[in-house]
């Protein structure tokens, strides 16, 4: 896709996630105005880019009629309302996960989407790394055989947030791929957590997910642990892979086998691991331009808003599962 034929983008959110947005769509030569309401991070964005139009009002993007779609990533709290705004406005709309904090939310989003004909997608970031494409063509091919277990450790210092905890800010992401490596919304979650610095706000939790045919998964994320982990592992019946992001080689296979000998004692076999090459691309990148293209050919996102809901399903029924 050319700058000539690409979407005109509004941005609003330019703080902690929106400041990477803004340069990416610097560079794909898409944005036409970006907004915030902090004076603050207003000045620090013009002093990194400063030939960019910015305003502290998002009506100003809501209402010119040369932008086509809006990109949001304000605080959670703020998605619902103001994608819902783009939409009414005629835009298609980039969220920030989560698509809502509430399923009804999603849901009218999801259904106003429809109505108007207008693209709803939602930022799975994941589902755009090219390791993690490269791991469900493993996982499609039958290398893995067929899935078991799967897991995921998303852990770091910080950034602590009082607006959400820590299951609505860093498990989207692993939920979104366990979801559609399945093929299938769970039959069963629960969650416990702790809140050690805000009360009420969990800082960590193990989401136990349960699926049909006996594939079962859990995601553990924390911003109360010591060093940066982001670990994605898949076990299937004829080997194993592990996506780690923090490592020098991300995606790696291991064909371990399970022998039952005499029939009934399992003796594990370990062999040597096999690292898998991909295309080292920037994921975030990958998706803006994805969601560009979607806007200009008018077809389905890979993270749509039907599959946003059904994350912010798996998110609701976790919350209910840490306060019950």
């Amino acid at each position: 896709m050319s700058k000539l034929d690409a979407p005109q983008v509004g941005l609003i959110g330019l703080g902690y996630w929106g400041k990477n947005l803004l340069r990416n769509f610097i560079e794909l030569g898409v944005l036409k105005y970006a907004c915030d309401t902090s004076d603050e991070i207003i000045a620090q964005r013009i002093a990194e880019a400063p030939d960019v139009r910015y305003t502290k009002k998002p009506e100003d993007l809501f209402n010119d009629p040369e932008i086509e779609a809006i990109a949001i990533a304000a605080p959670a709290v703020m998605h619902y309302a103001f994608a819902r705004q783009a939409l009414e406005a005629g835009k298609d709309v980039f969220v920030e996960k989560p698509l809502a904090l509430r399923v009804e939310e999603g849901e009218s989003l999801v259904q106003i989407a429809r109505a108007r004909n207008k693209i709803l997608m939602v930022g799975h970031l994941l589902q755009y790394h090219p390791a993690m494409r490269a791991l469900y063509t493993l996982a499609r091919s039958g290398e893995l055989g067929n899935l078991r277990y799967l897991y995921s450790n998303r852990l770091n210092i910080g950034k602590l947030r009082t607006e959400e905890n820590v299951l609505w800010s860093f498990a989207p992401h692993d939920i979104s791929i366990m979801l559609s490596m399945v093929g299938e919304e769970p039959k069963e979650v629960h969650a416990w957590g702790g809140a050690y610095v805000s009360e009420a706000i969990h800082d960590t939790t193990l989401t136990l997910i349960s699926f049909q045919n006996s594939i079962k998964g859990h995601v553990f994320v924390s911003w109360l642990h010591p060093y940066k982990e982001q670990r994605f592992v898949v076990v299937g019946s004829k080997a194993m892979a592990v996506f780690d992001d923090c490592a020098e080689n991300k995606l790696c296979l291991y064909p371990h086998t399970i022998e039952m000998k005499n029939g009934f004692i399992p003796i594990a076999h370990k062999a040597e691991h096999r690292v898998i090459e991909f295309n080292d691309a920037e994921p975030l990148k990958e998706e803006l331009t994805h969601f560009l293209e979607c806007v200009r050919e008018r077809k389905l996102p890979r993270t749509d808003g039907e599959e946003g809901l059904r994350v912010l399903r798996v998110l609701q029924r976790a919350q209910e599962s840490l306060i019950s």
